[in-house]
């Protein structure tokens, strides 16, 4: 990344068309944030217009530059913030996504929360959802995006942790059989974390009684990170399945699609016996290799 400030950091040369509607779609909502013709950035420049004129109508003293020094240097981080984060979607844009279909206000409240965000692996994770947002608008609710700004860093690993143990029943779930379990605690999860999670409203748990998955059919798969079981069922329909004690919160749910999660060593045959200690109920379980 340049060191100077003021020179924009998108290449206006290299774009497919998703990207530069993408640019265009963010520059209309928040002000001309990547205009090609634009040299200074534009909170920078208008900060500096302004201090002129000031210049010229009043005495300025020492506190009203320290000031306005201290507005120039924000506005150009919280401009090179949103630039940063809007550069790493790009790469992330779907060949034949139309990004013009976002609706305006969804991305300035984007914007509006994501500009004081400094950290990489923070911005990485916005870039994903807007991203997402451009290649099939109305996955991410502003309810989400708000949630997003005040997500730390330290329990979006946390979150990310907890998907590390999602399978596809259909939609990803988390399943936590048992919270004391070394598989989970090795991670980070546990009764403490989890009961954390569900009060900043990312999961629902149920240390007692947990959840199941309802209404299967008598046969169907679900898929671990690539790894698939099949499953016969006593019933032809009807049957149910056990899926731990917790739940994913819509907001979970569509930041879970984000998450960078990597796969849990073992997982796979710990869940695979758990399923079939609930015999016979599940006629059959089988890996599909």
């Amino acid at each position: 990344m340049s060191d100077d400030k003021s020179v924009s950091l998108v290449n206006f040369g290299e774009l497919s068309k998703p990207a530069d509607t993408l640019i265009k779609k963010v520059s209309h909502a928040v002000g001309g944030m990547f205009a090609p013709w634009q040299i200074k950035r534009m909170a920078k420049a208008e900060a500096e217009v302004s201090l002129i004129r000031a210049k010229s109508e009043i005495e300025i003293t020492d506190l009203h530059r320290r000031a306005m020094h201290r507005f120039v240097e924000e506005e150009a981080n919280r401009q090179e913030n949103m630039e940063t984060i809007t550069e790493k979607a790009l790469s992330q844009l779907k060949e034949g996504s139309d990004p013009s279909r976002m609706e305006d206000d969804w991305v300035t409240n984007f914007f509006d929360k994501s500009r004081i965000i400094s950290d990489s692996d923070m911005q990485d994770l916005w870039a994903s959802v807007l991203a997402g947002e451009a290649n099939s608008p109305g996955t991410y609710s502003k309810r989400t995006v708000n949630f997003l700004g005040d997500l730390d860093k330290t329990d979006a690993e946390l979150f990310q942790a907890l998907c590390s143990f999602g399978w596809f029943v259909p939609d990803l779930q988390a399943l936590i059989f048992d919270a004391k379990a070394s598989i989970y605690n090795d991670k980070g999860i546990n009764f403490m974390t989890l009961t954390h999670l569900d009060s900043i409203g990312l999961i629902r748990f149920d240390s007692l009684s947990g959840f199941e998955r309802l209404e299967l059919p008598k046969t169907f798969s679900l898929m671990y990170y690539g790894e698939l079981l099949n499953f016969t069922m006593g019933l032809e329909k009807d049957n149910k399945l056990p899926i731990g004690h917790v739940l994913l919160t819509q907001v979970g749910r569509e930041l879970a699609t984000v998450c960078k999660a990597q796969v849990v060593e073992g997982f796979f045959d710990y869940v695979k016996e758990k399923w079939k200690q609930y015999l016979p109920e599940i006629k059959n379980i089988e890996q599909v290799c």
